[in-house]
């Protein structure tokens, strides 16, 4: 049964890094940013639920409203610092960079004004626990599959049937022309960069109620959907969430062999080995 419990929580882990991934995804594939500050919307939000709770919003309004936030949060960003980028024509480096120095400042600020320990969400409404024999599966955890493929599925709808979603691959496949066609590139990633956060934000609030709020646990998570966007195929948004799953169940089969604080490097090297015989990843989009 232990086999099977940890397939259980393989799923489910991967269901939240794949909401991570297809996010970030979508953000570079539109704008070429890598958007490495989307770990810290990804905490921060968490961290918005903690404190819309603890002034008496009741939780659905205070996810809801969490999400919001960080919406405007991440268009936020777009404007402030890759927009300006953007005009002053600076490197993809130097973009990094940026990008690396406002994970920092965000998760330095949650520190100093939530501080570094570990805190719990403080509603007892989403404490349930379902057993099934041996195999215990947290509510949080159940919300977590359900959100992350209903958000999934409503991304593959908006990108394939919606004039909108039309006009996301036509800015990240020619930003040039579709600037000259009066496709407004640039709000285009304004757009984007609000929906990739309010999505991200999803996987970063369910997994505080699971497991809790740290300032810095975002990073190891955005890694890991990193290697999931790269190796499902950049801008496939089914290859992302699928390849992320399949690394959660990797590892976390894996600690029926080897000591869990080498699942990671066990999976990366895999990674490493994969992107040496089919650097296009799995999913090609087309």
């Amino acid at each position: 049964m232990l086999f099977l419990q940890l397939l259980i929580n393989g799923l489910i882990t991967g269901c939240g890094i794949g909401l991570v991934a297809v996010s970030f995804g979508l953000v570079y594939s539109s704008s070429r940013v890598f958007h490495v500050a989307h770990a810290g919307v990804y905490t921060l939000s968490g961290y918005l639920v903690w404190t819309l709770l603890n002034v008496g919003i009741p939780d659905i309004p205070a996810i809801i409203l969490a999400a919001a936030i960080s919406a405007l949060i991440g268009a936020a960003m777009q404007l402030s610092l890759y927009e300006v980028l953007a005009r002053r024509q600076a490197s993809q480096l130097v973009t990094l960079i940026a990008s690396l120095g406002l994970l920092a400042v965000i998760q330095n600020l949650i520190a100093m004004i939530y501080s570094p320990n570990i805190l719990r969400q403080p509603s007892e409404a989403l404490s349930a626990v379902m057993s099934l024999g041996s195999i215990v599966v947290t509510l949080p955890q159940l919300l977590t599959v359900i959100v992350s493929i209903l958000a999934v599925l409503a991304l593959i709808y908006m990108s394939q049937q919606t004039v909108f979603g039309k006009r996301i691959r036509a800015v990240s496949n020619n930003p040039g022309l579709a600037s000259i066609t009066m496709l407004k590139p640039r709000l285009v990633y304004v757009y984007v960069m609000a929906i990739a956060s309010a999505v991200v934000s999803l996987a970063g609030i369910f997994n505080s109620y699971d497991l809790g709020l740290q300032p810095y646990n975002g990073t190891l998570i955005l890694l890991t959907a990193t290697v999931a966007t790269i190796a499902g195929g950049i801008g496939s948004i089914k290859g992302a969430f699928l390849t992320a799953i399949g690394i959660a169940v990797l590892q976390n089969l894996s600690l029926l062999a080897i000591d869990g604080q080498w699942s990671v490097a066990i999976t990366f090297l895999i990674f490493i080995v994969f992107m040496l015989f089919r650097p296009q990843g799995l999913f090609r989009a087309r």
